[in-house]
């Protein structure tokens, strides 16, 4: 081949090659740009403040299901911040209702577009965060800590042989990997700790759906070799896991809080009000020395089968409720509900009254079913079972909405049917709907009251409604935390009356 050939080969090559950079560089910027957040139209807000969401009666949590966070242990919702924010919610009248929200990106967006009112996650103050959403006054100051692994043989090993093969010193993280929760603040405060030594260390988001305790369960389990995180989360769970070390900081104590919309200023100013104050009370500290201090507890509930965080199981008849939830045609969550809060799921429980045994049954009631042995779980379960058939029965032609119908049938459970129709008679009589549980039930609540215990309608005379009221109100509340927490559905045919995803 002719050099002046070579040459306008070469040439043409060169010129390819050139042309190739340049487009792969104008993608990549282009790239960029598209994904540049400060070229995105402003994230919009909801406008829904403190007065409105007292009008509605209700304020919504957006939560992760944690074990500081929201769980369930034998039967029972808890964790340190449902209890602090259901603390806050009754001191304003309201019902606290939960949305749980692995992804801390996704919860951002439903507070501000009002799917939530308060975000609360154990959430770090920062900056950027502050561009989205308004923080509280802190509730808690921790450091967040670096979450390793001791060696394998650790228990045989002496303490400063341990610590030798520990990293203590942050400068020992250049160069690891460190796995973080997406879109959370233990990533930025990495980028900056890699400022401050000098160089790398290389972090590795997990995927948005995976919480904090989902990525410390990897670092004691060998999938990952570290993570970060607050130091009140990492202590709780060095418990369930006594293979982890937490004991190295890679941050000054930073503030924990509630975020709420921009555009929230009344309820910030409640919130802020009541945090200054709670943590002023021994209530506050209780509440808090229960999740992060007592560590023996701790170990208790990750230990146990009925912990929504492993074992997967609300109570030791979870089998037996099932089956006779089936017969029922109800959710088991919402009888399991029901049991929870008759007797806790104690088959021993006896009421003052004297009923007795997971659905509280009266001998008298009991005897009907032609059961005696109200302490066997099996016996008791059988014939609460037939008494709500029964009253399913009564209210059938009663009730014509199967969703509502329930409301009447858990109230009657509490307090006899005949109080129950009775309430029914005077919200037709003072033009209510007789069909609605809300309008009912205020009736229910007058027949304490002289002048409607003694209006002609009424055949069964004084009742202290406030207790079926509030009977039919809890079980309701406790069943939408099993239903969130055990997310399994109806183990029935689809026709079921009492659909979980509606009541």
């Amino acid at each position: 081949m002719k050099r002046n050939q070579i040459h306008k080969i070469g040439f043409l090559v060169t010129g390819l090659v050139f042309w190739l950079l340049m487009t792969a560089c104008t993608t990549s910027s282009s790239s960029k740009k598209e994904k540049d957040p400060n070229s995105e139209p402003p994230e919009k807000i909801v406008d829904l403040d403190l007065d409105k969401i007292k009008e509605r009666g209700y304020i919504t949590a957006i939560m992760d299901n944690s074990s500081t966070g929201l769980f369930i242990y034998r039967g029972n919702t808890m964790g340190y911040e449902y209890e602090l924010l259901k603390a806050f919610a009754k001191s304003q009248g309201l019902e606290l209702r939960i949305n749980v929200t692995p992804s801390l990106e996704e919860g951002f967006r439903k507070l501000n577009a009002g799917e939530g009112d308060v975000l609360a996650y154990n959430l770090t103050v920062t900056k950027d965060r502050k561009k989205r959403i308004a923080f509280t006054h802190y509730h808690n100051l921790v450091k967040m800590v670096l979450i390793q692994r001791k060696p394998d043989n650790w228990r045989k090993m002496k303490l400063h042989e341990i610590e030798k093969q520990l990293i203590r010193n942050p400068v020992e993280l250049i160069g690891k990997e460190v796995v973080v929760r997406h879109h959370s603040s233990y990533f930025d405060r990495l980028q900056n700790l890699s400022n401050e030594i000098g160089d790398d260390i290389i972090i590795i988001e997990d995927s948005p759906e995976v919480e904090t305790e989902a990525i410390i369960r990897k670092v004691a389990e060998g999938e990952i070799d570290f993570t970060v995180a607050e130091e009140d989360i990492a202590l709780v769970n060095s418990t369930y896991y006594p293979n982890l070390d937490i004991r190295t900081a890679v941050s000054f104590p930073t503030q924990i809080a509630w975020g709420v919309r921009k555009n929230g200023d009344q309820l910030l100013s409640a919130l802020n009000a009541w945090i200054i104050e709670m943590r002023r009370t021994s209530e506050y500290y209780t509440i808090y020395n229960k999740y992060f201090k007592s560590r023996k507890a701790s170990l208790k509930r990750t230990q146990s089968e009925y912990y929504s965080l492993g074992g997967g199981k609300l109570s030791p008849y979870d089998s037996l409720i099932k089956r006779s939830a089936a017969e029922l045609e109800w959710d088991w969550r919402l009888l399991a509900a029901q049991i929870y809060k008759e007797s806790r799921f104690d088959p021993n429980a006896e009421s003052w009254a004297g009923a007795v045994g997971l659905l509280q049954l009266l001998p008298t009631t009991a005897e009907e079913y032609n059961v005696t042995m109200l302490e066997d779980p099996v016996q008791n379960l059988y014939a609460g079972t037939q008494h709500i058939k029964w009253l399913q029965s009564y209210f059938s032609d009663v009730i014509i909405d199967p969703l509502e119908r329930v409301k009447f049938i858990l109230a009657a459970y509490n307090v006899g049917h005949g109080h129950v129709m009775d309430a029914i008679r005077l919200t037709e009589k003072y033009d209510g709907n007789p069909q609605l549980w809300e309008d009912v039930k205020e009736y229910l609540l007058k027949k304490s009251n002289s002048n409607y215990f003694n209006d002609p309608v009424v055949q069964f005379g004084y009742c202290r409604g406030i207790e079926p009221v509030t009977y039919v109100t809890t079980i309701l509340s406790i069943f939408k935390n099993y239903k969130i927490l055990f997310p399994e559905g109806l183990e029935v045919e689809a026709e079921s009356p009492v659909p979980s995803e509606n009541i």
